[in-house]
């Protein structure tokens, strides 16, 4: 047995490691499937798929299974010609482009499923601006409408993949092809497509967890027009009279064990359709002229951003600023006082606001702590249990936060729990906390990836004690990724809806539950101003990131 000290120090932080992400992540999700194997106290090998059978359930998981599948065709259609145009075509020269369809992405979803609704209701925007529109209402308040509000959500997603696996595969292979005849749509099928089919799976299967793990704009949308989905009845069976646990953590168990054998099929299919490129180079090649097509590939690219960011902004920027939503958006009828009222001390929406900013710095604040000390430990050693803290500390980032949230109720509201923090707000700095601490993990290990050595190694020989060390070498190199990981989990916290809905404590308003209840209520307006300050604050502190010094400048 080894008495060196800095062994021994790497084992208790490793063994603190575990304790902490045990009772923090491992022990709620275990709850989970627990308490949805024992529905009726005892235990049931199909428990699960019993309440699902028995509470008539099964049409809400065929709704989440359609939903997943139409979205990921959705983000498809729009995302594949963006990102060939972007790649292949003089419209990659437009470096704005990227930084612009990253908006509908950085939305959060419920704030632009209120604005599309706003914008498509009966008495609507549309209705005042574009009533030659109306014939698509009913067609939109469906479940089509569902899908397309989450695919106009995601798409940025897909197409930075896309865009990103055309250009590095090159454009060598498509120009030969074009030399020995081949037309465009045989070089597509033949040449591109195989080649970016392992990066398409990967986007498309992470839309589909996105969009079966996604609640808010099944929560404002779906629920409006009838398509329930796991997420909302999940919501259902955890907030509404009579409270029934048993069916909420079934319910999450199949969401998970779904996330899971797709995250799976990912893996699979990545490895298996994995291309390389052998004796041409991966340059790429030039942009291409659309010629007289130019005009047709900047219209869609422009419908694209008119539907996506400015349908829903419009309403919801319209909306904020009517005072009588009936009269429309005429200037007799607007207004400011709306943004008073949010910054007017005292008032619940102030309160509201502070709130948010007050438990999101919290949270901000522990995640930095904890998600910098299991990014140090996981590069510091190894082993089973060094795999296991890795896993863990990054798991609430890969499976859905509902179920991360029911977990983290069965555990703190157990009476067997010592320490009493349901129903307080420091549960909810705990929520925030698990659901995005992978960000600080991440953000700190790619720093840690790129040190070497020779710094520590010369600090020891000069006689720098592990304090100094860490000082003075270990904290300047990694702080980069510490500010983002901060700021990553404050401006989403800031903004959370689903775990401030669920666990929040009573009497207790966020942005993100004030903008659900003022819409839901039929207060739009008052909801839409706050909903543009919290985007307005977020924005701001996104901002302030570029001015943070990088690695390499400290």
């Amino acid at each position: 047995m080894t008495n060196d000290p800095t062994k021994l120090t790497q084992r208790f932080a490793l063994g603190l490691s575990v304790i902490l992400l045990t009772i923090l992540v491992l022990i709620p999700l275990a709850l989970v499937m627990w308490r949805s194997f024992t529905p009726h106290g005892d235990f049931e090998l199909l428990g699960p798929l019993t309440v699902v059978t028995q509470r008539n359930l099964l049409e809400v998981l065929i709704n989440s299974l359609l939903l997943g599948v139409l979205v990921v065709l959705g983000t498809t259609l729009i995302a594949l010609p963006l990102a060939f145009l972007a790649a292949r075509t003089e419209i990659g020269r437009a470096r704005w482009l990227d930084l612009v369809l990253l908006i509908p992405f950085m939305t959060p979803p419920y704030i632009g499923s209120m604005g599309w609704i706003l914008f498509m209701q009966n008495r609507g925007l549309m209705d005042q601006f574009f009533p030659i529109f109306g014939f698509t209402r009913s067609t939109f308040f469906s479940m089509w409408g569902v899908v397309l509000v989450m695919s106009l959500h995601l798409y940025p997603f897909l197409y930075l993949i896309l865009k990103n696996a055309l250009r590095e595969i090159g454009g060598s292979l498509d120009d030969a092809g074009a030399i020995c005849g081949g037309t465009f749509f045989y070089r597509l099928r033949r040449i591109t497509l195989p080649l970016i089919f392992s990066s398409y799976t990967m986007g498309a299967l992470l839309v589909f967890v996105k969009t079966i793990s996604e609640f808010g704009t099944p929560a404002t949308l779906g629920r409006r027009v009838g398509f329930y989905v796991l997420t909302t009845e999940i919501y259902r069976f955890t907030s509404n009279w009579p409270i029934d646990f048993a069916s909420a953590a079934a319910l999450s168990s199949v969401l998970l064990v779904t996330s899971m054998i797709v995250w799976y099929v990912q893996s699979v299919l990545a490895d298996r359709y994995q291309y390389s490129v052998i004796g041409v180079s991966g340059a790429p090649s030039r942009l291409e002229s659309l010629g007289r097509w130019k005009i047709v590939a900047w219209g869609y690219v422009i419908l694209t951003l008119a539907v996506s960011i400015g349908v829903p902004y419009f309403a919801i920027v319209g909306t904020s600023v009517m005072q009588i939503r009936g009269t429309g958006l005429v200037l007799d009828n607007l207004t400011l006082s709306h943004y008073g009222e949010i910054f007017r001390s005292g008032s619940l929406a102030n309160r509201a606001l502070w709130t948010s900013l007050r438990l999101a710095f919290g949270a901000a604040i522990l995640s930095l702590l904890l998600g910098t000390f299991f990014a140090i430990v996981v590069s510091r050693t190894r082993g089973f249990f060094a795999r296991l803290t890795d896993v863990s500390s990054l798991l609430s980032n890969t499976i859905p936060a509902i179920v991360v949230i029911v977990g983290l109720i069965l555990l703190w509201n157990a009476r067997w729990v010592p320490l009493r923090i349901y129903n307080t707000e420091y549960i909810l700095v705990l929520t925030y906390t698990v659901l995005f601490l992978p960000f600080t993990v991440q953000y700190v290990k790619a720093n840690l990836s790129q040190l070497g050595t020779s710094l520590f190694d010369a600090a020891r020989v000069t006689g720098g004690t592990p304090a100094y060390t860490f000082r003075r070498i270990l904290l300047p190199l990694i702080r980069s990724g510490m500010v983002a990981g901060f700021i990553m989990t404050f401006i989403i916290g800031v903004r959370e809806l689903v775990g401030s809905l669920m666990i929040r404590p009573p009497g207790t308003e966020t942005t993100a539950t004030y903008i659900f209840n003022q819409f839901e209520q039929g207060n739009a307006s008052l909801g839409m101003a706050m909903a543009l300050v919290t985007i307005g604050v977020t924005t701001i502190v996104l901002l302030a990131i570029q001015r943070i010094p990088t690695t390499a400048e400290l």
